[in-house]
């Protein structure tokens, strides 16, 4: 067959899904609709792309965020409005934590879009526009391909700004246009540069020799590491920085397990009044901040109880480098950036030094005694001793991000969590959705009885698809944090079987393995059996019962501090 003739044959859907894999993407998550069956035919036309069939629109997005947070990018597909709009919620919370996302949605026949016809799924009006809409302000580019004649650009142009801006993006394609064949769907790799930009050397010098000077006339500089380092994919030269400038290193708690915790260097996280004393002092006491990535807000700053003077703070974000108050660079790479300031930093071991003549290693909690209850402090001491360098510890909005962020991780173990959006119930179905991405990591899952209810269902993919997670569902029967914010009988839910609502969504398919732990002597006997090999290919269900006013001393500190900065009473002007 002539290659004219095999071009002639392509499709929509198939040129769109020989796109998808040529990035690496390997699974397509999807829940199916009138108005995008089709299309999912002809993407899972594509051999080498696995359709996951997801339960909700919500979870599917979850799932998605998931993958891309493991795999670099990922894609969803939904049908039109109420599909669109489902989604939503995690699309939100990809676009805020620059998660690239490529939602695909189908939506009704092009004949339609002119037609002043009235759809279902629609609010009722002929304008075929508002889905579009309602999403433009949660993805950075949007594509809807009414016609063949664009669609080949269309496709490429969304591709591009997803992997160059790693945030989500919408293509929507008409419910009788993905089997239609066009010359333009030929075999080809991508056309578009998907390279970081280059610095402009001229401005790249001028950071590094003012970074140098202001770094020269400090004597206890600090590295602090913020969550863009991901975004900007520069955790190789932050790292590279770290070995050669001899700082101490911090982090923030969006940026959790971007620098090996094992690390000699490496000075606990920095969540200002909610740090240790050790780590608070010597970032805060710094002359000079090396403040690479910043993401700041009021979750990851304790009600912005933090303490970065600008004038000793060095700035690095993605594309641009401020040096106190003095300049801005524009047109700098942060890798590039940071690797060039690597190479002429003179090394300086006092903040280290100073971290670890402060340091005190956490106390051992008191032994409980056979048949006592379960403690919160007491479950998280024997999980920093359970987690394994190929864990991935997803971690649900909650106190349980309080315990785990002041855990020292082991060495290449992962973690992610959604710090800036705090979505409940996101880590579910994300668990999901990295599991699937890198099925060798296998998952620690921290969910609070309150987030799981929002996303339970998603467990059913989870064994459907014969994944291994270890779900800890932390029950203290309500929304504690919510409860430590502001208290209200709103904070109260409804205290289910869990373990039996694991088992009847099982439903005698996957391998499962469910327990209910109440005293310490439980949890050992679990955590022994889950690490077993008789275990590690079944997903483990565990409930750990904790009393509702057992949480962190970080998160009481946190809600006596939230509660009121969200209650400020209006500024006179």
């Amino acid at each position: 067959m002539s290659q004219d003739k095999k071009n002639e044959e392509r499709t929509l859907g198939n040129h769109l899904a020989s796109r998808l894999t040529e990035i690496g993407i390997k699974d397509l998550f999807c829940v199916p609709g009138d108005f995008n069956m089709t299309l999912i035919d002809q993407l899972i036309a594509e051999k080498t792309l696995r359709m996951i069939n997801c339960p909700s629109e919500l979870t599917a997005g979850y799932a998605a965020d998931g993958y891309a947070r493991a795999k670099g990018v990922s894609a969803v597909v939904v049908t039109f409005m109420v599909g669109g709009l489902s989604i939503a919620n995690a699309i939100a919370g990809a676009y805020a934590e620059n998660v690239p996302v490529i939602l695909i949605t189908g939506c009704p026949n092009s004949n339609d879009f002119s037609s002043n016809r009235i759809l279902h799924h629609t609010l009722g009006l002929t304008d075929f526009q508002q889905e579009l809409r309602m999403l433009r302000e949660i993805t950075c580019h949007q594509a809807t391909i009414t016609s063949l004649d664009f669609a080949y650009d269309q496709i490429d142009g969304a591709i591009t700004a997803a992997l160059t801006h790693s945030k989500p993006v919408l293509i929507q394609v008409c419910s009788n246009l993905s089997v239609m064949k066009h010359t333009l769907f030929e075999q080809c790799s991508l056309p578009f540069a998907l390279n970081p930009r280059p610095s402009k050397s001229d401005c790249l010098k001028a950071a590094v020799d003012a970074s140098v000077k202001f770094l020269s006339n400090s004597s206890k500089p600090v590295l602090l590491g913020g969550a863009d380092i991901k975004v900007a994919r520069a955790e190789g030269a932050f790292l590279e920085l770290a070995n050669a400038s001899k700082y101490a290193v911090a982090m923030t708690p969006n940026a959790k397990g971007q620098f090996p915790e094992s690390h000699d260097q490496f000075a606990g996280i920095y969540w200002a009044v909610l740090s240790s004393e050790a780590t608070q002092e010597v970032v805060e006491s710094s002359d000079a901040i090396v403040f690479v990535g910043p993401l700041v807000n009021d979750y990851n700053t304790a009600g912005y109880s933090h303490n970065l003077p600008p004038n000793r703070t060095l700035k690095v974000e993605p594309h641009r480098v401020t040096v106190g108050c003095q300049s801005t660079f524009g047109f700098v790479e942060m890798s590039e950036f940071l690797t060039a300031l690597a190479k002429r930093v003179q090394s300086n071991t006092n903040s280290a030094d100073m971290y670890k003549k402060q340091h005190q290693p956490a106390s051992e909690p008191e032994e409980l005694g056979f048949g006592g209850k379960l403690k919160a402090d007491v479950f998280y001491h024997h999980i920093q001793r359970f987690l394994q360098k190929e864990h991935t510890v997803m971690v649900d909005t909650g106190d349980a991000l309080f315990f785990v962020a002041k855990m020292r991780l082991p060495e290449h173990t992962r973690f992610e969590a959604q710090m800036h959006y705090a979505s409940i119930g996101w880590s579910v179905g994300a668990s999901v959705g990295y599991q699937t991405a890198l099925p060798d990591r296998r998952i620690v899952n921290f969910v609070g009885d309150g987030s799981f209810q929002v996303t339970a269902v998603e467990l059913s993919t989870a064994l459907r698809y014969g994944l291994n997670p270890i779900i800890f569902l932390l029950n203290n029967r309500g929304y504690t944090i919510e409860e430590m914010i502001h208290k209200g009988p709103y904070n109260q839910i409804a205290n289910w079987d869990y373990c039996g609502f694991a088992m009847d969504l099982a439903n005698g398919a996957g391998k499962l393995h469910t327990a209910r732990v109440k005293s310490e002597d439980e949890l050992k006997s679990q955590l022994q059996q889950i690490s077993g090999i008789d275990l590690e290919d079944h997903c483990c269900f565990i409930e750990i019962c904790l009393e509702p006013d057992d949480c962190s001393k970080e998160l009481l500190e946190f809600g006596a501090r939230l509660g009121p900065y969200n209650a400020r009473p209006p500024v006179q002007v």
